[in-house]
C-alpha cells in the first residue's frame, strides 16, 4: 500500500485539494487542516523575592570636653544586613504525553525563580563635637566614625525545571472510502511534541551603601555653647526692664579633621570650627512724655546685625520718635515720644460757621495730639443747586482745588479752624443758600510717618440751615 505523508506545514491547502496516486488502488491525498497546540502537565508556579537587609542603626553623637587624657571613642555605623536569597521557581508537573492524538502538544514550563533581596544600607557614623582651647589636646584621643558597610545583595532563585517529551514526533493515518473503491484515499500526518522551557533565574539584588562618616564640630571654648539668638519679638516692658541679649555664632568649615586626632582616627574630612561668638545687648530708655504703660505690652521685632549693632522694627501701629546709640556691646533705643497710628487719624469736622468770606470749617482732633503732628489740608470746594444733606446729589461743580496755606489754619489746642471763605473762591459760589461739598485731605505727618484722613461736608451756607 502506497501512502503520501503530509508534513505539518503543508496542511494549510484548501479541504477539496486531492493529490492522486498513479498505479495504485489506494489513493492518497493530504487532508488540509489547521494543526492545534494542546498543552498537558502543569507550568510551575514563579518563586516570591528575598525580602531585602535591614539598614544598620546611625552611632549616637558624642560630646566631649578635651583635657588632654587619652580617649578612645568607637563611633561607627552598624553594618547592613544582607538580603535574603529568592526562592527557586517551581517544577513543572510533566505528567503522561498523550500519545496518538491528533493535534501538537506543548510540555509544561518551570516557574521562574524569585529576584535577590537588596542589602541593606549600613549606618552613619556619630558626629563629633569637641571642646578643646588647645587643638593640641586633641592627639591623645582616638576616634573611629566610619560608616557601617552595606549589607551583601540575595542571590536570585534558580528557575524551576521543564519538562521533556517521551515522544518528539509521531504520525497519524487517516482513511476515507473502502479499500478497493475508486475513491479510497488515506492521508499520513506527522505531528510533534515541543519540550517545555526551564523558568529563568531570579536577578541578584543590589549592595547596601557605605554608611557616611561622622562629622567633627571644633568650638574653641572651655563651657558649653550657647545657641544662636539672632532675632527675637519680645515686649516694650522686657527691654525697658532688663534689656535683651542676642547673639550670632560665626563658623567656618575647614578640612583635615582626621589629621587632629590620633594617628589612624577615621571621621569626615571636613568639619566645623566655631570662629567668633557674638554678642550684644538692646536696651529701651523711656524719655517721652506720653505713659509707658499704653505701650508696655507691645511687642517690638530685634534683629542682630554684625555691621550694624541691632535693628529694632516697631509695629506698624504704632509712631516712635526716637535714635539709636550704640555703646560698647550694647545698643542704646532712646524715645522721646510714642503716639498709636490710630490716634493721627481721628478728626471730626464740626461743622461750618459764617458766611462769605468768615465762611469757616472747624476740625477737633479726638486725639489731642496735634501739637506733636503736623498737619497739611487740601481741599476740594464743590456747589450743588440742591440740598446736598438729605438726599445724593450728582450735580456737583468744582469751584476750587488746592493746599489751603499755612496763614488760613488756626490751631488752638485740639482744634483746627479752616479759612474757607478766604480761599481763591469767588463771592457768588459763597453765597447764602448753595449747597457745597468740600473734601478735605489731611495729611499727618510725625517723626518720618506720614498717613491721610479724608473728612467731607456736604451741607447749605447759612442763613438757611
Amino acid at each position: 500500500m502506497q501512502v503520501t505523508k503530509v508534513p505539518l506545514f503543508l496542511l494549510f491547502f484548501a479541504s477539496s485539494l486531492m493529490v492522486p496516486i498513479a498505479s495504485s488502488s489506494k489513493i492518497c491525498a493530504g487532508v488540509a487542516m489547521a494543526v492545534e497546540v494542546r498543552p498537558f502537565g502543569q507550568t510551575g508556579s514563579n518563586a516570591s523575592n528575598g525580602t531585602s537587609g535591614q539598614n544598620g542603626e546611625d552611632s549616637d553623637n558624642v560630646t566631649i570636653f578635651a583635657d588632654g587624657s587619652p580617649l578612645t571613642l568607637n563611633l561607627v555605623g552598624e553594618d547592613g544586613q544582607p538580603g535574603e536569597l529568592g526562592k527557586p521557581g517551581e517544577d513543572a508537573k510533566c505528567q503522561n504525553q498523550p500519545t496518538g492524538v491528533k493535534h501538537n502538544l506543548q510540555a509544561p514550563s518551570g516557574g521562574s525563580g524569585g529576584n535577590g533581596g537588596n542589602g541593606g544600607d549600613g549606618g552613619n557614623g556619630g558626629s563629633l563635637t569637641v571642646y578643646a582651647t588647645d587643638l593640641s589636646q586633641l592627639q591623645q584621643i582616638f576616634v573611629n566614625a566610619s560608616g557601617g558597610k552595606g549589607g551583601q545583595p540575595g542571590q536570585g532563585g534558580q528557575g524551576g525545571q521543564g519538562c521533556r517529551c517521551n515522544e518528539p514526533y509521531w504520525t497519524v493515518e487517516t482513511c476515507s472510502g473502502n479499500p478497493g473503491d475508486p475513491n479510497y484515499r488515506c492521508t499520513t500526518l506527522d505531528f510533534r511534541c515541543q519540550d517545555g522551557k526551564n523558568g529563568p533565574n531570579g536577578v541578584g539584588g543590589a549592595f547596601g551603601r557605605d554608611g557616611l562618616p561622622g562629622q567633627l564640630t571644633l568650638i574653641n571654648l572651655d563651657q558649653p555653647l550657647q545657641p544662636d539668638k539672632p532675632a527675637a519679638t519680645v515686649t516694650m516692658a522686657a527691654l525697658k526692664d532688663k534689656g535683651y541679649l542676642l547673639s550670632k555664632n560665626i563658623w567656618e568649615t575647614r578640612n583635615g579633621a582626621s589629621v587632629l586626632f590620633a594617628p589612624g582616627s577615621v571621621i569626615d574630612d571636613q568639619y566645623l570650627a566655631l570662629v567668633q561668638r557674638l554678642e550684644r545687648s538692646f536696651l529701651l530708655i523711656w524719655n517721652a512724655p506720653q505713659s509707658f504703660n499704653q505701650f508696655a505690652q507691645e511687642k517690638v521685632t530685634l534683629k542682630y546685625e554684625e555691621d550694624q549693632g541691632i535693628r529694632v522694627n516697631i509695629p506698624d501701629g504704632i509712631w516712635i520718635e526716637g535714635t539709636t546709640q550704640q555703646r560698647n556691646n550694647i545698643t542704646q533705643f532712646i524715645v522721646y515720644n510714642a503716639i498709636y497710628k490710630k490716634d493721627a487719624t481721628r478728626l471730626e469736622s464740626q461743622g461750618l460757621s459764617g458766611r462769605g468770606q468768615d465762611l469757616q470749617l472747624t476740625l477737633i482732633d479726638e486725639a489731642d495730639q496735634s501739637n506733636l503732628i503736623a498737619t497739611k489740608f487740601e481741599i476740594t470746594y464743590s456747589i450743588t443747586r440742591s440740598d446736598p444733606r438729605f438726599r445724593p446729589v450728582s450735580d456737583y461743580t468744582t469751584k476750587y482745588k488746592g493746599e489751603i496755606s499755612e496763614d488760613l489754619v488756626i490751631l488752638d489746642g485740639d482744634k483746627f479752624t479752616l479759612d474757607i471763605g478766604k480761599l481763591p473762591i469767588e463771592s457768588r459760589y459763597l453765597r447764602s443758600g448753595l449747597g457745597v461739598e468740600i473734601k478735605i485731605v489731611a495729611t499727618r505727618t510725625f517723626a518720618g510717618y506720614t498717613d491721610q484722613q479724608i473728612i467731607t461736608v456736604r451741607d447749605v451756607l447759612g442763613p438757611f440751615r
